[in-house]
């Protein structure tokens, strides 16, 4: 009897504390409609197939998503960047909700582009901090798990309870930007925050740097522009982690230019690009822009090069569901 009960109290006692592992199922990939296009091309690079999604729409633009197929104890993936309208950011976190009430086991956001990032702070009394409330939003809809690129600012990752994991573009941006051969290449910063981006592009690349000083009237409007450093009879390449009306980059091109560069050029990881700014690029003395397809582009221009985030992501998605380390996509 005494053995018995020491056997039960020794039983209990390691599956509480040291449980067996949880045997690794088949992930499930769905994506938002925005991000269709992108989807496919990571479910592509991954080796599956994307899951059975149908969306229902009212009269008044109210939608509700369906996962037409079981994800009870699956590691699900729910694909969609969250860049304007709203109705992006809400058809995510109606799908999370989706998943968490069918029993998925694992429920990982996968936001390519994640938006309202440029609110990460009060720079005014009286103004949200958007990027932490969307944050709050995601792990309530059913987020256990967050997979991300190129944030406006590091510190979001801090507005999170949940893993983050926060890939650099650069990973993908580097060997382009070396099989252009480009000799006197210099990095340039389109503003004061992008500086430690700047270094690292130059660290790899053995590069000089110089920094664009701005200032602005208001959001999206400059209203006075500096150069610091010499890019006389250099190759410049500005990098940023978004490119929005294209002001900044189109106004730092005019004036690299005006101050003897031989050519220059840009790497954006997300094209937002509202407004006029196809415009303002087919304007502008840029020579290029170089983005991913983290956001499909509105319209096509032979001044943009995209070059995919799919296999970056269906990697790093891969060494997620087996349990294996992505340090290596953390380094710029």
């Amino acid at each position: 009897m005494h053995l018995i009960f020491r056997k039960t109290v020794l039983t209990y006692y390691y599956t509480t504390f040291y449980p067996m592992p949880t045997p690794i199922t088949e992930a499930k990939f769905f994506t938002c409609n925005q991000s269709t296009e992108l989807a496919e091309k990571i479910v592509t690079a991954y080796g599956a197939k994307l899951g059975n999604v149908i969306t229902s729409t009212y009269s008044d633009g109210e939608f509700q998503p369906s996962f037409e197929e079981s994800v009870r104890g699956s590691r699900v993936f729910i694909i969609g960047s969250t860049h304007p309208s709203s109705d992006h950011l809400m058809e995510m976190l109606l799908m999370l909700d989706a998943a968490k009430r069918a029993s998925a086991r694992h429920i990982t956001a996968v936001m390519p582009y994640y938006g309202w990032a440029r609110q990460d702070r009060k720079d005014k009394p009286r103004v949200p901090i958007a990027a932490k409330l969307i944050a709050k939003m995601l792990e309530t809809a059913g987020a256990t798990r967050i997979i991300t690129m190129d944030l406006h600012a590091d510190q979001i990752q801090g507005f999170f309870e949940k893993p983050v994991d926060h890939l650099f573009a650069s990973t993908i941006f580097l060997p382009h930007l070396q099989s252009l051969h480009l000799d006197d290449l210099t990095i340039a910063s389109p503003d004061m925050g992008g500086s430690k981006r700047a270094y690292a592009y130059s660290k790899a690349l053995k590069s000089d740097v110089v920094i664009c000083y701005k200032q602005r009237a208001k959001a999206n409007v400059i209203s006075h522009m500096e150069l610091i450093g010499d890019v006389t009879g250099k190759n410049v390449v500005l990098v940023d982690d978004m490119v929005d009306t294209a002001g900044t980059l189109t106004k730092a091109a005019d004036l690299m230019i005006e101050r003897g560069a031989k050519s220059v050029r840009a790497i954006c990881t997300h094209p937002i690009l509202s407004g006029n700014a196809y415009d303002k690029l087919a304007d502008s003395k840029l020579e290029e822009l170089i983005v991913t397809d983290s956001i499909p582009l509105k319209q096509k221009s032979d001044k943009i090069r995209v070059v995919s985030c799919a296999n970056l992501f269906a990697d790093v998605m891969h060494r997620v569901h087996h349990n294996e380390s992505i340090s290596s996509k953390f380094i710029m």
